[in-house]
Protein backbone atom coordinates (compact mmCIF):
# COMPACT_ATOMS: atom_id res chain seq x y z
CA UNK A 1 0.00 0.00 0.00
CA UNK A 2 1.08 3.56 -0.74
CA UNK A 3 0.09 5.92 2.08
CA UNK A 4 -0.20 9.63 1.28
CA UNK A 5 0.54 11.14 4.68
CA UNK A 6 -0.33 14.69 5.73
CA UNK A 7 2.24 15.90 8.26
CA UNK A 8 2.06 18.88 10.65
CA UNK A 9 2.62 22.33 9.18
CA UNK A 10 3.88 23.52 12.55
CA UNK A 11 2.39 22.04 15.70
CA UNK A 12 3.50 18.41 16.04
CA UNK A 13 0.33 17.59 17.98
CA UNK A 14 -1.54 17.83 14.67
CA UNK A 15 -0.08 14.53 13.43
CA UNK A 16 -3.07 12.18 13.32
CA UNK A 17 -2.99 8.69 14.89
CA UNK A 18 -3.47 7.13 11.44
CA UNK A 19 -0.56 9.11 10.02
CA UNK A 20 1.60 8.18 12.99
CA UNK A 21 0.78 4.52 12.51
CA UNK A 22 1.61 4.71 8.79
CA UNK A 23 5.00 6.24 9.53
CA UNK A 24 5.73 3.68 12.25
CA UNK A 25 4.92 0.70 10.04
CA UNK A 26 6.32 1.93 6.72
CA UNK A 27 9.02 -0.14 5.08
CA UNK A 28 10.04 2.90 3.06
CA UNK A 29 9.36 6.61 3.59
CA UNK A 30 9.61 9.01 0.67
CA UNK A 31 9.87 12.68 1.61
CA UNK A 32 11.16 16.03 0.41
CA UNK A 33 13.93 16.47 2.97
CA UNK A 34 15.04 13.31 4.77
CA UNK A 35 16.63 15.36 7.57
CA UNK A 36 13.40 17.19 8.30
CA UNK A 37 11.31 14.04 8.21
CA UNK A 38 13.83 12.26 10.40
CA UNK A 39 13.33 15.08 12.92
CA UNK A 40 9.59 14.38 12.86
CA UNK A 41 10.14 10.66 13.35
CA UNK A 42 12.57 11.31 16.21
CA UNK A 43 9.99 13.50 17.97
CA UNK A 44 7.68 10.46 18.09
CA UNK A 45 10.46 7.95 18.91
CA UNK A 46 10.06 6.14 15.60
CA UNK A 47 13.13 4.11 14.62
CA UNK A 48 14.65 5.29 11.37
CA UNK A 49 13.33 3.21 8.45
CA UNK A 50 14.64 3.20 4.90
CA UNK A 51 14.16 6.71 3.53
CA UNK A 52 14.41 8.26 0.08
CA UNK A 53 14.19 11.86 -1.08
CA UNK A 54 11.20 12.54 -3.35
CA UNK A 55 11.35 16.12 -4.56
CA UNK A 56 10.86 18.33 -7.56
CA UNK A 57 13.35 17.20 -10.19
CA UNK A 58 13.44 13.49 -9.35
CA UNK A 59 9.72 12.67 -9.19
CA UNK A 60 9.68 10.37 -12.21
CA UNK A 61 12.81 8.43 -11.28
CA UNK A 62 11.97 7.99 -7.61
CA UNK A 63 8.30 7.50 -8.40
CA UNK A 64 9.21 4.37 -10.35
CA UNK A 65 11.10 3.05 -7.32
CA UNK A 66 8.10 3.68 -5.08
CA UNK A 67 5.61 2.07 -7.45
CA UNK A 68 7.76 -1.03 -7.73
CA UNK A 69 8.13 -1.16 -3.94
CA UNK A 70 4.34 -1.18 -3.49
CA UNK A 71 3.96 -3.84 -6.18
CA UNK A 72 6.53 -5.94 -4.31
CA UNK A 73 4.31 -5.86 -1.22
CA UNK A 74 6.10 -3.14 0.73
CA UNK A 75 4.39 -0.41 2.75
CA UNK A 76 5.41 3.00 1.39
CA UNK A 77 4.63 6.33 3.06
CA UNK A 78 4.86 9.55 1.05
CA UNK A 79 5.05 12.83 2.97
CA UNK A 80 6.18 16.40 2.38
CA UNK A 81 7.89 18.80 4.75
CA UNK A 82 4.44 19.86 5.98
CA UNK A 83 0.82 19.48 4.95
CA UNK A 84 -0.37 17.23 2.12
CA UNK A 85 1.96 15.82 -0.54
CA UNK A 86 0.76 17.04 -3.92
CA UNK A 87 -0.66 20.36 -2.63
CA UNK A 88 2.00 22.86 -3.75
CA UNK A 89 4.50 20.10 -2.95
CA UNK A 90 5.73 17.06 -4.89
CA UNK A 91 3.28 14.17 -4.95
CA UNK A 92 0.76 14.71 -7.74
CA UNK A 93 2.68 12.72 -10.34
CA UNK A 94 3.00 9.68 -8.09
CA UNK A 95 -0.65 9.83 -7.00
CA UNK A 96 -1.79 10.22 -10.61
CA UNK A 97 0.26 7.24 -11.72
CA UNK A 98 -1.01 5.09 -8.84
CA UNK A 99 -4.59 5.97 -9.75
CA UNK A 100 -4.11 5.19 -13.45
CA UNK A 101 -2.26 1.93 -12.86
CA UNK A 102 -4.48 0.65 -10.04
CA UNK A 103 -1.67 0.73 -7.52
CA UNK A 104 -3.36 0.69 -4.08
CA UNK A 105 -3.06 3.92 -2.14
CA UNK A 106 -4.89 5.86 0.54
CA UNK A 107 -4.78 9.44 1.78
CA UNK A 108 -4.40 10.05 5.51
CA UNK A 109 -5.93 13.41 6.51
CA UNK A 110 -4.14 16.02 8.54
CA UNK A 111 -3.23 19.69 8.76
CA UNK A 112 -3.49 21.85 5.64
CA UNK A 113 -2.53 25.51 5.38
CA UNK A 114 -5.20 25.93 2.69
CA UNK A 115 -8.16 25.07 4.91
CA UNK A 116 -6.65 26.81 7.92
CA UNK A 117 -6.12 30.03 5.96
CA UNK A 118 -9.69 29.91 4.63
CA UNK A 119 -11.25 29.49 8.06
CA UNK A 120 -8.86 31.86 9.84
CA UNK A 121 -9.47 34.61 7.28
CA UNK A 122 -13.07 35.08 8.39
CA UNK A 123 -14.15 35.22 4.74
CA UNK A 124 -16.86 33.20 3.05
CA UNK A 125 -16.36 29.44 3.19
CA UNK A 126 -19.25 28.46 0.90
CA UNK A 127 -16.81 28.03 -2.00
CA UNK A 128 -13.15 28.78 -2.55
CA UNK A 129 -10.33 28.50 -5.06
CA UNK A 130 -6.76 27.56 -4.16
CA UNK A 131 -4.11 28.60 -6.68
CA UNK A 132 -0.81 27.59 -5.09
CA UNK A 133 2.10 30.00 -5.54
CA UNK A 134 1.60 32.92 -7.97
CA UNK A 135 4.10 33.75 -10.73
CA UNK A 136 6.77 36.34 -10.04
CA UNK A 137 6.80 38.32 -13.30
CA UNK A 138 4.56 41.41 -13.02
CA UNK A 139 2.47 40.67 -16.12
CA UNK A 140 1.84 37.07 -15.19
CA UNK A 141 1.11 38.09 -11.61
CA UNK A 142 -1.56 40.57 -12.79
CA UNK A 143 -3.18 37.89 -14.95
CA UNK A 144 -3.08 35.46 -12.03
CA UNK A 145 -5.54 37.69 -10.16
CA UNK A 146 -7.35 39.27 -13.10
CA UNK A 147 -8.78 35.94 -14.21
CA UNK A 148 -10.49 35.66 -10.81
CA UNK A 149 -12.06 39.14 -10.90
CA UNK A 150 -15.64 38.02 -11.57
CA UNK A 151 -15.49 34.80 -9.57
CA UNK A 152 -17.53 34.63 -6.34
CA UNK A 153 -15.14 32.26 -4.57
CA UNK A 154 -12.76 33.18 -1.78
CA UNK A 155 -9.26 32.99 -3.24
CA UNK A 156 -6.44 31.27 -1.31
CA UNK A 157 -2.79 31.28 -2.31
CA UNK A 158 0.68 30.81 -0.86
CA UNK A 159 3.45 33.38 -1.13
CA UNK A 160 7.12 33.88 -0.39
CA UNK A 161 7.67 35.95 2.77
CA UNK A 162 9.60 38.41 0.58
CA UNK A 163 6.72 38.99 -1.86
CA UNK A 164 3.70 39.55 0.35
CA UNK A 165 3.36 43.24 -0.51
CA UNK A 166 3.75 42.57 -4.25
CA UNK A 167 0.99 39.97 -4.10
CA UNK A 168 -1.34 42.25 -2.18
CA UNK A 169 -0.72 45.12 -4.60
CA UNK A 170 -1.38 42.91 -7.62
CA UNK A 171 -4.59 41.63 -6.01
CA UNK A 172 -5.70 45.21 -5.29
CA UNK A 173 -5.00 46.35 -8.87
CA UNK A 174 -6.89 43.42 -10.39
CA UNK A 175 -9.74 42.92 -7.93
CA UNK A 176 -10.31 46.26 -6.25
CA UNK A 177 -10.34 46.95 -2.53
CA UNK A 178 -11.71 43.75 -1.02
CA UNK A 179 -11.44 42.15 2.40
CA UNK A 180 -8.40 39.93 2.75
CA UNK A 181 -6.20 38.18 5.29
CA UNK A 182 -2.49 37.46 5.59
CA UNK A 183 -1.85 34.33 7.65
CA UNK A 184 1.71 33.83 8.90
CA UNK A 185 3.19 30.72 10.55
CA UNK A 186 -0.16 28.96 10.97
CA UNK A 187 -0.24 26.52 13.95
CA UNK A 188 3.26 27.59 15.03
CA UNK A 189 4.20 29.38 18.23
CA UNK A 190 4.39 32.77 16.48
CA UNK A 191 1.21 32.44 14.44
CA UNK A 192 -0.31 35.78 13.50
CA UNK A 193 -3.11 36.86 11.19
CA UNK A 194 -3.71 40.31 9.72
CA UNK A 195 -7.24 40.97 8.44
CA UNK A 196 -8.59 44.03 6.66
CA UNK A 197 -9.11 45.52 3.23
CA UNK A 198 -6.30 45.14 0.72
CA UNK A 199 -5.54 48.87 0.89
CA UNK A 200 -5.07 48.56 4.65
CA UNK A 201 -2.86 45.51 4.47
CA UNK A 202 -0.46 46.70 1.76
CA UNK A 203 1.27 49.35 3.96
CA UNK A 204 1.80 46.76 6.71
CA UNK A 205 4.02 44.68 4.43
CA UNK A 206 5.41 47.16 1.90
CA UNK A 207 9.19 46.92 2.21
CA UNK A 208 8.83 44.65 5.23
CA UNK A 209 9.47 40.98 4.47
CA UNK A 210 7.99 38.67 7.07
CA UNK A 211 9.53 35.71 8.82
CA UNK A 212 7.86 32.38 8.23
CA UNK A 213 5.46 30.72 5.84
CA UNK A 214 2.60 32.77 4.44
CA UNK A 215 -0.90 31.94 3.18
CA UNK A 216 -3.19 34.67 1.89
CA UNK A 217 -6.92 34.94 1.29
CA UNK A 218 -9.03 37.52 -0.50
CA UNK A 219 -12.80 37.71 -0.81
CA UNK A 220 -14.60 36.79 -4.00
CA UNK A 221 -16.67 39.11 -6.18
CA UNK A 222 -19.37 39.86 -3.64
CA UNK A 223 -20.27 43.52 -2.91
CA UNK A 224 -20.53 42.93 0.82
CA UNK A 225 -16.77 42.24 1.01
CA UNK A 226 -15.76 45.36 -0.96
CA UNK A 227 -14.68 48.71 0.46
CA UNK A 228 -17.54 50.36 -1.46
CA UNK A 229 -20.03 48.28 0.53
CA UNK A 230 -18.56 49.50 3.80
CA UNK A 231 -18.74 53.11 2.63
CA UNK A 232 -22.36 52.69 1.54
CA UNK A 233 -23.27 51.25 4.96
CA UNK A 234 -21.62 54.17 6.76
CA UNK A 235 -23.55 56.63 4.58
CA UNK A 236 -26.82 54.87 5.38
CA UNK A 237 -26.07 55.07 9.10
Amino acid sequence: MLHIVATPIGNLADLSPRALDALKTADLIACEDTRRTWGLLSAFNIPRPEMISYRQGNEDRVGEILIQAVRAGRSVALCSDGGYPGISDPGYRLIRRAALENVPFDVLPGASAVDLALLTSGLSTSSYTFKGFPPRKPGALRRFFAEEKEQPHTLIWFESPFRVAASLKAAFDALGDREAAVCIELTKAHERVHRGFLSDLIPLFDGKPVKGEVALAVAGANPKFAREAEADQESAD
